[in-house]
């Protein structure tokens, strides 16, 4: 509070204590003016205890041959005395605007800093958040004013950085846990195969296939993470790109032991960037797959593209096992897999990494557009994604 004061006209309590001396000087200086020009130009009446009108004798005075010359000597003498009145009201209101903008200027300075005093509170109670305790709030009492607003704003910042700050720690956590898992498996490898001294070739050689597979999976887990470190920093180049023929180089295959794929695809066009499309089509069509029931059990896939309310849409379902919405809301978590947060769905020699379905979240969000999961009642999976048209990016209708 004390340095707010004596930075001097800098500070925001001295200019606003300027501004409002400054403006109640003009209005003074104002009022004064017009009281001047209305007493000036006024005509005294007729009326008990004011001068007769001019062109009259006062009463007491002699008439005669000198009534003109009395009666001029009178005018004159009125008219001295109401310069002199008006003289000494223009004095006497000049010192009283003084002496009321001295006085409205510690009022100004008065008010100015009760005005302040919620901003200061807030300056200090800012200035003690820090990123070790952003659970802090200003929670700022009082009516719903201009300064409350900016005070629930900042609250409203301060918990977005929150929940920002835990999700980055939770990610780097994650993060740090799935690639130590592929280097602790590498490790145990070369440490067994080193560790028998009777170890044949076949068996070094089924060693290091194992090691290279685990190597893989590392490599697979970096080329994620960097994309979705690529989707989430923006957009840096948007081409013409047609959501349905994207799907349809990228459709899942069927028969095999694979879900029966149903598709109907129609034109869907967009700007964006053709990989990250290319990447969430693929990571939907994967989830779709390998999300689905077992082999012989009637599993099968939707795809639809097309153009719904003037937005490019893909809509990928598939069948599966019932899922909670506890669930649904948690999947486009990084690292956040069905059937439990750490846990791996294996199958045909593919191993998710838990970060298909945040890649897919970051990629819309990098377009600018929305995406939505929900549960089937009879089991699995629903994901709509919608990306703005190409003509509502170039500002066309």
């Amino acid at each position: 509070m004390v340095g707010l004061a004596l930075r001097g006209p800098r500070s925001i309590r001295w200019r606003l204590t300027l501004l409002y001396s400054a403006l109640f000087a003009v209005a003074g200086a104002v009022l004064l003016s017009f009281t001047y020009v209305l007493v000036a130009n006024s005509e005294p009446g007729v009326r008990a205890g004011s001068p007769e009108p001019r062109g009259t004798v006062p009463k007491g005075v002699p008439k005669g041959p000198d009534v003109p010359l009395v009666a001029q000597y009178v005018q004159q003498r009125l008219s001295v005395q109401r310069d002199e009145q008006l003289q000494q009201l223009l004095m006497e209101s000049g010192i009283a605007l003084a002496v009321m903008i001295v006085v409205s200027v510690a009022l100004g300075w008065l008010m100015a800093g009760r005005v302040l005093d919620p901003l200061r509170t807030m300056t200090a109670a800012a200035r003690r958040i820090s990123a070790d305790n952003l659970h802090e709030r200003l929670a700022v009492p009082g009516p719903d004013d201009e300064l409350k607003a900016m005070a629930d704003t900042f609250d409203a910042v301060l918990a977005r950085l929150e929940g920002a700050f835990e999700a980055q720690k939770q990610f780097v956590a994650n993060a740090s846990h799935e690639l130590r898992t592929p280097l602790t498996l590498q490790q145990a490898l070369v440490d067994v195969a080193l560790a028998d001294p009777d170890a044949s070739a076949g068996t070094l050689r089924a060693a290091c296939v194992r090691v290279r597979a685990a190597g893989r999976e590392q490599e697979r887990l970096i080329d994620a993470l960097l994309t979705l470190a690529r989707s989430q920093q923006g957009l840096e180049r948007r081409e013409f790109v047609d959501l349905a023929e994207v799907v349809r180089g990228r459709l899942p295959e069927s028969g095999g032991g694979r879900p029966c794929v149903e598709a109907e695809l129609g034109p869907a066009p967009l700007l964006g960037d053709p990989q990250l499309i290319e990447r969430l089509v693929v990571n939907l069509a994967d989830n779709a797959v390998r999300h689905n029931l077992p082999e012989g059990e009637g599993s099968w896939v939707r795809v639809w593209t097309g153009v719904d309310g003037g937005w490019p849409v893909l809509r990928i379902e598939n069948s599966g096992v019932v899922i909670g919405a506890d669930q649904v809301r948690g999947l486009f978590q990084p690292f956040r897999r069905l059937g439990g947060e750490r846990v791996r769905v294996r199958g045909a020699g593919v191993t998710g990494l838990g970060l298909g379905l945040s890649i897919v979240a970051a990629v819309v969000a990098a377009h600018g557009g929305g995406v939505v999961a929900w549960a089937r009642e009879g089991g699995g999976l629903g994901v709509e994604v919608r990306l703005p048209a190409a003509a509502r990016l170039t500002g066309g209708s």
